[in-house]
């Protein structure tokens, strides 16, 4: 009648490589967005950086002789994140030098998938801004160089993109992120099957609307709120790295902290700081707090008594 085994006792017919087929479905709107406006050198892109986390992958272990897990798709999700992350102009060396990057020194150092501290992809693109800023920051949209929309509204020089434009993603910017439209398809699509909960991504994206609409960068309550929403990688950010199982809270009330406080540190970062952006730095910085939030946010254990 009774089987007595190890937990967890609760059990699902989810595996990491059903997740990650989910994950890269989800993000196939944004990448067909990306070519579509950045054009076929946005494709070379995506193309090498997929490949080359593959081969990383694949190559340490092999060299480490431990079992080769390409086959999970983990890698070919890290790929797509850190091309979508790159302007479409960098040498193809850079998304090359990237994959290797993620995967080895982020990813397979720590142990593998679920033991990395921060989300490979996040510091592949923050490691890549470090060492060349000039191509990180070489923003092309129909061939010719632009500034994003958040560096405009940042120095105030240049012409300022319409609305429209930013939601459907025809403004110079990183591949993957500049497509709202493209990018709340394929968040509709991980929700609906149950990838990600709204918790981290409706607490992000909030917390930068609200903190936005009321410091303003030209003062109290003078910000178009909902423009800055769409400006930047916030969406992507929120939507598919915010919510990466190893480097986010376990539980929903965690979720909740980390998605404001990722919010708080965007918006600082964008309003005050150097830097036009802040998602990618401010995801890496609340993910060092994840193991705090996690231990004052776990659930009571049932018949506990203080």
């Amino acid at each position: 009648m009774y089987t007595v085994s190890s937990s967890p006792h609760i059990k699902s017919n989810d595996s990491v490589q059903g997740i990650m087929r989910d994950v890269i479905i989800a993000l196939i709107p944004a990448t067909f967005a990306g070519i579509y406006f950045f054009g076929m050198k946005a494709f070379l892109v995506t193309l090498v950086s997929v490949l080359s986390c593959i081969a990383a992958e694949a190559l340490w272990q092999k060299f480490t002789h431990r079992k080769v897990t390409i086959g999970d798709l983990s890698a070919v999700v890290t790929g797509l994140l850190i091309a979508f992350n790159l302007p479409a102009a960098v040498p193809l060396w850079l998304p090359a030098i990237g994959g290797f990057f993620a995967i080895i020194i982020v990813k397979q150092f720590f142990g593998g998938i679920g033991q990395n501290i921060m989300n490979p992809a996040l510091a592949a693109r923050a490691f890549l801004l470090a060492s060349w800023p000039v191509h990180m920051t070489n923003f092309t949209i129909d061939g010719v160089s632009s500034a994003t929309a958040l560096a405009i509204l940042k120095t105030g020089e240049g012409q300022l993109p319409t609305l429209m434009n930013v939601f459907i993603g025809n403004v110079g910017g990183c591949i993957g992120e500049t497509s709202v439209l493209a990018l709340l398809i394929g968040a509709a699509y991980l929700l609906y099957k149950k990838v990600i909960s709204w918790h981290t991504p409706v607490a992000y994206i909030g917390s930068v609307f609200i903190l936005t609409l009321i410091l303003g960068r030209g003062g109290f309550m003078n910000a178009d709120a909902l423009y800055e929403i769409c400006a930047g990688g916030l969406m992507l950010g929120a939507f598919f790295m915010a919510t990466d199982y190893s480097t986010s809270p376990m539980t929903k009330k965690g979720q909740l902290i980390f998605g404001v406080g990722c919010g708080l540190l965007t918006t600082i970062i964008r309003l005050y700081g150097g830097y036009a952006e802040g998602v990618s730095y401010s995801i890496l910085i609340m993910s060092l707090f994840v193991p705090f939030i996690d231990k004052f946010t776990a659930p009571r254990i049932f018949g506990e008594v203080k």
